[in-house]
């Protein structure tokens, strides 16, 4: 593979347009980035994707990426979602891409669904020179080549993922897979190519990858802001060092994000606590709020992406924010969690690692408690969140998660697609059901394995705006019920199955229904 030229160990400095000439047809390309444009190299893309526009090449790439890039719309992989330029995509999480998603359900590619943690912990297997990952991670679900083996769609045929037992214990082997090209973003580089991530909100899994590409005879592609005088960078703000980096791109106006840059997330300022506005009392705030009471002072916890990513927020209003901590899997550790597209994002992190480290504590078992969401359930505790409705989503982390936490708490509306609810005084009334039925008899498709839970001991509750399930030895069972909800007509006729009803079925706390704080430090500090 033809790389640009250093000279005198000078990195080039190219313009996007040069620095993707250098892809060729069949490479493997990998991307890093999280949603909401966080450390994207958005101008790579986006001159790849006129590349190809214009001169129908390079084709047939396969494209990499551990977590999910975009906006849910058209940026992050979306522009490289065109018919022959893409032969495969393998990917941590896909709906944040969603026209490379649609590609995928059309099976106009070949498509797989690794973990996100997998991912970026292979990523230095593959710098490693190791022939791939044994673990634990995705057994029992989707990923598990007894079921789908993280395949997406009927084009794709080739099993990667194998099952092997070693000990009398079942693994997950997971294949390094030479990467010929990275697009990576750092904010600072000097002449020979030494990259600071100053004003980055989070690290990600850019070293390991530009090593990966790097020893596996690739180019390493990086974007930056700025470039400086060689060895003018102190040497222990330099993330990436200048010999894995091929070329150099300088975009002068490049922001954290897609909405602009804020220095609170990159940590070179702190917010002062308690000058942001209570979020409003819906739904979403109320399995936040019931969510927060699962937690214990103390705990190391993970909030993800989806109506979960409220916890934080709603601890800062009760002020027992510092009573435990919170972490998120690009790498945040502590702070207040960002929502929606920008989730990956945190504001006051107490540390930033890199995401493959954070997912070794998180594979370890080092997670107290796991705040996730769901999107379909069935009677016996198993979850779906990757593909539903007819859409692929992906995984991202959540398998990584919520198989070794040692406490799992789901979060979701128990119906979804036009719920309206009314929520005061101290109760929940429905105003209009949702359409679709999220509580079903059985899933076909499995990202989280209930009855494997179960074996484990794991501790699993499921937390919805109306009802509360525990996942027991036979099932989901429902423990409590909002205030102002008919069970028998708000809850099990709107679910797929009958739950068994706990013999010490409560209330939920009336508190959680009213619009003014809970006031639940001194309870939560005593716990």
């Amino acid at each position: 593979m033809k790389k640009p030229t250093k000279i005198e160990k000078k990195v080039p400095i190219l313009t996007a347009e040069e620095a993707v000439s250098y892809i060729n047809d069949g490479n493997t390309l990998a991307i890093c980035g999280a949603g909401g444009g966080i450390i994207e190299a958005t101008e790579l893309i986006s001159a790849l994707r006129k590349r190809f526009l214009e001169t129908e090449s390079p084709k047939n790439l396969t494209l990499w990426h551990s977590s999910g890039l975009g906006d849910r719309g058209e940026r992050g992989m979306s522009p490289l979602a065109i018919e022959g330029m893409v032969k495969r995509a393998i990917g941590g999480h896909w709906a944040q891409s969603p026209r490379l998603a649609d590609m995928a359900q059309n099976n106009l590619i070949e498509a797989y669904n690794f973990p996100q943690g997998v991912m970026s912990q292979l990523s230095r297997s593959i710098a490693s020179g190791h022939p791939g990952i044994l673990t634990h991670v995705g057994l029992g679900t989707f990923i598990d080549p007894r079921q789908d083996g993280g395949k997406l769609n009927e084009r794709t045929t080739e099993n990667l993922i194998k099952l092997m037992e070693i000990n009398g214990r079942e693994y997950l082997f997971y294949p390094s897979i030479p990467l010929d090209v990275c697009f990576i973003r750092g904010t600072t580089a000097d002449a020979e190519g030494y990259i600071s991530l100053e004003d980055e909100i989070c690290y990600m899994d850019v070293l390991s990858t530009a090593q990966a590409v790097h020893n596996s005879g690739g180019i390493v592609i990086a974007q930056v802001k700025r470039v400086v005088k060689e060895g003018t960078i102190h040497p222990k703000k330099v993330k990436i060092p200048g010999y894995l980096v091929d070329a150099l791109v300088v975009v002068s106006d490049q922001n954290q994000m897609y909405n602009g840059s804020d220095r609170f997330l990159s940590g070179d300022y702190i917010a002062v606590t308690g000058e942001s506005e209570p979020i409003k009392l819906d739904q979403r705030k109320v399995v936040a709020r019931r969510a927060l009471m699962e937690i214990l002072p103390g705990n190391v916890g993970n909030v993800g992406v989806g109506i979960a990513d409220g916890i934080g927020v709603v601890a800062k209003e009760e002020g027992i924010d510092k009573e435990f901590t919170l972490t998120v899997e690009t790498g945040p550790v502590g702070g207040t969690t960002a929502q929606g597209i920008f989730f990956g994002a945190s504001i006051n992190a107490q540390a930033v690692m890199d995401m493959p480290a954070q997912f070794d504590f998180y594979g370890g078992g080092g997670l107290d408690v796991a705040f996730l969401s769901f999107a379909e359930v069935d009677m016996n505790g198993n979850v779906n969140v990757h593909k539903f409705n007819g859409q692929i989503v992906g995984t991202g982390g959540f398998i990584d998660i919520c198989q070794n936490s040692k406490k799992v708490v789901f979060c979701g509306t128990l119906r979804a697609g036009g719920l309206k609810t009314s929520i005061g005084e101290g109760k929940m009334i429905i105003e209009q059901e949702g359409k679709f039925e999220k509580m079903l008899a059985k899933l076909t498709d499995i990202t989280f394995n209930g009855l494997d839970a179960v074996k484990r001991g794991q501790e699993v509750v499921f937390i919805t705006e109306r009802a509360i399930f525990h996942l027991e030895e036979h099932g989901l069972v429902l423990a409590e019920v909002a205030p102002g909800i008919d069970m028998e007509k708000d809850i099990i006729e709107q679910m797929g199955f009958k739950p068994i009803i706990s013999e010490n079925l409560k209330e939920m706390d009336k508190r959680i229904f009213i619009d003014t704080p809970m006031n639940i430090r001194d309870e939560f500090i005593n716990r």
